[in-house]
């Protein structure tokens, strides 16, 4: 038995989703599966290994994160390894279906996987000429498998049909005791939510994976095309921005310090300012068209519902380690664009005599008492349909916060503006929304 083979994984909980370092201890050489952007921590983890990272691969062209196998590849020599189908316009290895991966005493087998998206493969680690692991992407999660409706309402059943082929015939053929190491996990919108596990085996899946028990494929098409959540509107951009090659780095960019005044002369010429910290301190005080995302909400995602792909971004936050958190996040999703940073945060700007606007807020049982004495407010409600469909305070108006942009109500003035603790996901994001009065909301 080769037992020097070693699989470490690496779980993002903001987005939901886990990359590989897949290694050999004998022969020092590793590949890194699906890395994100920040690709220092897969190098140090070669490193504590002993081993060389020789290739990059990707399941996919991802839509919910920006490969990170340009910026590996830039940073170690290693040879960038893709499905033949994905397109991209990037120097690359095309992998065929059923070709093997032979790197040291590592095999990997490529196998074939459309449905999530329709270039999808997936990698078969063979150990002693038999399988022993599956790095599965989305075609098949822990207590489900990625949706198929990404690209467009037009491919959702279409890819859902393909989705029930990989599964039922491709990766069900698979003996009971592979285990399955997926891509995508609790957390991320490119599925309905699954289990919490990141990990599993075939015959786990075949037992319990609600898609895996589906009778026939139009049950698999219904069960794959329901309860889908709302997912954030830049996706499309970073699935292009993949298969385009995404601009490399060299590292995760350490942002330069602005005057306030150099400051306002960039949101007057079209960036926008990010505040990071947390919402109250938001709503005590902040610059005037400002978004707040604090950096936990978590900024990764609430970044991409709210603010349009490509703004140019200036950072405020409360510390060094929330920026740098922050910044981590941005690139992540494409949002590289980064300017500067606000040093000192907002008691700069206020030093500087610059105009700082303010959120009221109340607590629910001012809301509440409000509400009773039949003051005429308008409550919004930004949270996810979910949280909404649990439960909500009768004759709210309901949309989530990502969509406000687009899905905007008409509100009758003044709104009301209750507390974070109200609506928890409002915490993640205090939109740049107005109503007839010009004042903000945020719910």
């Amino acid at each position: 038995m080769n037992d020097s083979l070693f699989i470490e994984q690496f779980v993002e909980e903001r987005l939901g989703n886990s990359a590989y370092l897949v290694g050999s201890h004998a022969s020092q050489r590793a590949v890194v599966i699906d890395p994100l952007r920040d690709v220092d921590q897969y190098r140090h983890a070669a490193e504590r290994q002993g081993v060389q990272i020789t290739h990059v691969l990707d399941t996919h062209l991802h839509n919910d994160f920006v490969s990170g196998a340009r910026e590996l590849a830039a940073q170690t020599g290693a040879i960038i390894a893709v499905g033949a189908q994905f397109g991209v316009a990037f120097e690359h290895q095309a992998l065929e279906a059923n070709q093997v991966l032979e790197i040291g005493d590592l095999k990997l087998r490529v196998m074939a996987t459309p449905g999530h998206t329709p270039e999808h493969i997936a990698f078969l680690l063979e150990r002693d000429g038999r399988p022993d692991a599956l790095f599965s992407g989305g075609a098949l999660m822990v207590g489900g498998a990625a949706r198929t409706d990404l690209l467009g309402h037009e491919h959702a059943a279409p890819l859902a049909r393909q989705s029930y082929h990989t599964i039922h015939h491709v990766l069900l053929t698979l003996d009971d005791d592979v285990a399955v190491y997926p891509t995508h996990g609790a957390g991320t919108f490119c599925a309905a939510p699954v289990s919490s596990e990141r990990s599993s085996t075939i015959g786990r899946e075949r037992r319990s994976n609600y898609l895996a028990l589906a009778e026939n494929e139009d049950e698999f098409v219904r069960r794959a095309l329901s309860d889908l959540p709302s997912y954030p509107v830049y996706y499309p951009h970073v699935r292009a921005m993949n298969r385009r090659g995404p601009r490399v780095l060299g590292g995760v960019p350490a942002l330069k310090p602005l005057a306030p005044e150099a400051v306002q002369a960039l949101t007057e010429s079209g960036a926008a300012v990010l505040d990071v910290r947390p919402a109250r301190r938001f709503a005590e005080g902040h610059i005037p068209g400002a978004y707040g995302i604090q950096v936990d909400a978590p900024l990764s995602v609430w970044a991409g519902w709210l603010i349009p792909f490509g703004t140019p971004l200036v950072l405020v936050a409360d510390s060094i380690t929330d920026r740098m958190e922050a910044v981590r996040q941005l690139i992540r999703i494409g949002y590289d664009d980064l300017r500067g940073y606000l040093p000192e945060g907002m008691e700069t700007w206020a030093k500087a005599g610059l105009p700082v606007e303010t959120v009221p807020t109340m607590t629910a049982h001012e809301l509440r008492e409000r509400l009773a004495g039949g003051e005429p407010l308008t409550v919004l409600d930004v949270r996810l349909r979910s949280e909404w469909e649990a439960g909500h305070i009768p004759g709210a108006l309901h949309v989530e916060n990502g969509r406000l942009a687009s899905d905007t109500p008409a509100l009758p003035c003044p709104p009301i503006i209750p507390s974070p603790s109200i609506a928890p996901t409002a915490r993640a994001a205090w939109p740049a929304f107005r109503c007839c009065s010009g004042r903000a909301i945020a719910t």
